[in-house]
């Protein structure tokens, strides 16, 4: 599977990206005998990416081979996922090899990123434009599998799963909230209609469940997404019809987001439920998603307390990337927007890790009261005037409560500040050696903003 992106990269100009590449390979193709050694290797290729010395690297030829390093990482990925099932039978997908296997996707896939900016020349969106649509853009946006590569677009079929993530600050939230660290937000789950229209069924928070064009979905200011196609077509193509229908009845009497997060009872639905219901649904309760489930098991438990959080074990988005009977069809990202998704990602593991290890909670104050009050009150009102007032307010659903509102609204004001810190950290180092700060110096400078900071990060205030 590897052998397109070894060809490419014989003419990388930097024989320091070769020589990892090629050490990637080797340890993610390497044989194994147990749980510990497959965790060991996976930590390896982690490491070499998360320590890496980017000063070590030619910049130039990194611009110049850009399309082969991308392709190269992506199908480092494709053949590690392809190795689950086998792992599965054999017993050693114990949670340190699944946590292992998803840093790995995330780093590989910050690592594509950043060679992605580097390509455009750093471009970025211009505030208040709209990133391209998912799975379009000729600047490497789009990612397919060599299996499913036909050479002409790829149609979207009933029953695919679009993985994605959206640009807020409580997306980036939603992604970090887990026990294993994310890079998506949301999902849901395609069906295509008797006149061969693409729809997309999702559980939104605003909203509900609802169903709407695919075109519209993919057009909603997405960072980057995820194309997964299950094995058993037929099966996926039931599963649409199910949810598509079941989500249709209920316009009037609609389906609210389930901000419990708990794995059963379907009256109310969350993103990554819904979908589970539909595969219930066509299965007769034989398929049950996720394979693998993310721990909500924080000893710090405010945040989740206030945005309504009941369980310790969920199906977040991202349980998608290690279940084996999906297949990864395509990946799509807008390197225009990536860098500033992965200091989101940055901010909100670290604001996390400040309320797990340092006891931080977040502090109400008058105005933040004032929010949670009058967003409360505006759940009250009709779509239309919701829609009116979109600009001011965020549309809240009637079963949203007021800590939850505020709580949100305190992670908006926390991380913004932060982010635009990052940001003018970011250009100041493009200026100076022609590329972005490593993730990990972005880490080590938010520890540092908490470290001076007298107990108050924003709205977060170090517990007594």
């Amino acid at each position: 599977m590897l052998a397109s992106g070894e060809i490419m990269l014989q003419d990388v100009g930097s024989r320091a990206v070769a020589d990892d590449l090629a050490q990637m390979r080797q340890l993610a193709e390497a044989p194994v005998v147990s749980e510990a050694e497959l965790a060991a290797n996976l930590a390896k290729i982690y490491g070499l990416l998360f320590h890496a010395d980017l000063s070590h690297y030619d910049v130039a030829a990194h611009r110049s081979s850009a399309a082969a390093i991308i392709q190269s990482l992506f199908e480092l990925r494709l053949s590690l996922r392809s190795r689950i099932g086998d792992w599965e039978r054999r017993g050693i997908m114990s949670r340190s090899v699944q946590k292992a296997l998803r840093d790995v996707f995330r780093v590989t896939r910050y690592a594509c990123d950043m060679i992605g900016e580097l390509n455009i020349g750093h471009d970025r969106l211009p505030p208040g434009a709209h990133p391209r649509r998912g799975f379009t853009g000729a600047d490497i946006n789009v990612l397919v599998n060599p299996v499913h590569h036909t050479g002409a677009d790829f149609p979207f079929h009933s029953g695919d799963i679009l993985l994605v993530r959206g640009q807020a600050h409580n997306s980036a939230a939603i992604a970090r909230i887990g026990d294993i660290d994310s890079q998506f937000s949301h999902v849901g789950i395609v069906h295509v209609d008797a006149t061969g229209a693409p729809l997309i069924v999702e559980a939104l928070i605003e909203s509900g469940s609802v169903v709407r064009p695919l075109q519209d979905f993919l057009d909603h200011g997405l960072g980057r997404a995820v194309l997964f196609r299950h094995r058993d077509t037929a099966l996926a193509g039931k599963a649409a019809a199910a949810i598509h229908d079941h989500v249709a009845k209920r316009r009037l009497r609609r389906i609210w987001y389930d901000f419990t997060m708990t794995l059963e009872g379907y009256k109310q639905l969350y993103c990554s439920k819904l979908v589970r219901y539909a595969f219930l649904m066509a299965s007769r309760g034989d398929v049950s998603l996720p394979a693998y489930t993310t721990m909500l098991d924080m000893k710090n438990r405010d945040f989740l307390d206030r945005v309504g959080v009941k369980t310790v074990q969920t199906f977040a988005p991202g349980d998608f990337e290690i279940d084996p009977r999906f297949d990864v069809i395509a990946e799509w990202q807008d390197y225009r927007v990536t860098s500033s998704l992965r200091n989101q990602d940055m901010i909100a593991t670290k604001l996390f890790e400040f309320m797990e290890d340092h006891n931080y909670r977040f502090e109400e104050d008058t105005s933040i009261r004032l929010i949670g009050w009058f967003g409360r009150i505006s759940s009250y009102l009709s779509d239309s005037a919701k829609d009116l007032m979109s600009q001011v307010v965020p549309k809240v659903p009637p079963n949203m409560k007021r800590k939850t509102i505020a709580v949100i609204a305190m992670l908006h004001k926390t991380a913004q500040p932060l982010l635009e810190q990052l940001t003018e950290r970011e250009q100041a180092e493009i200026a100076r050696s022609g590329r972005g700060p490593h993730p990990r110096e972005t880490l080590a400078f938010l520890d540092e903003v908490r470290r001076t900071s007298g107990g108050r990060v924003g709205y977060l205030v170090a517990g007594k």
